[in-house]
């Protein structure tokens, strides 16, 4: 027997061709319904570079509505201003607190925080 080729099997290459269908069978009619999916990232997330995800362990922060296993969508680059809330570290710990009123303020002067960064979302678990 004489070879005269050799060499891997070769795939024939599809052949595709604009506006034609290679779906079979009936074609569904909501095709031209279809839309992308929700990419949480991209609606709730403002600031790629500076926005971090926390996990909450426990409920010490159930008054400003931050259950057990929550999540925090935080923003570093956002300013703390009157009605947000931001995770600080105070004494050494992080620390959820909401921004004080100016009576709290006044209190506040021998207790320094360090700002870490302005919770922009919490996610609750159902």
């Amino acid at each position: 027997m004489e070879v005269t080729e050799f060499g891997k099997i070769k795939r024939a290459k599809p052949k595709h061709r604009a506006e034609v269908s290679m779906q079979t069978g009936f074609p569904s009619p909501a095709t031209h319904y279809l839309e992308r999916t929700i990419d949480l990232s991209e609606v709730l997330v403002k600031n790629k570079e500076a926005t971090f995800f926390v996990r909450i362990g426990g409920s010490a922060w159930e008054d400003l509505g931050i259950l057990k296993n929550d999540v925090l969508i935080i923003d570093r680059s956002l300013e703390f201003v009157r009605g947000k809330i931001a995770l600080v570290v105070k004494d050494g710990a992080f620390e959820v607190m909401k921004f004080p009123t100016p009576q709290e303020k006044e209190k506040m002067n021998s207790d320094a925080f360090e700002l870490w960064g302005v919770i922009t979302y919490v996610i609750h678990s159902l």
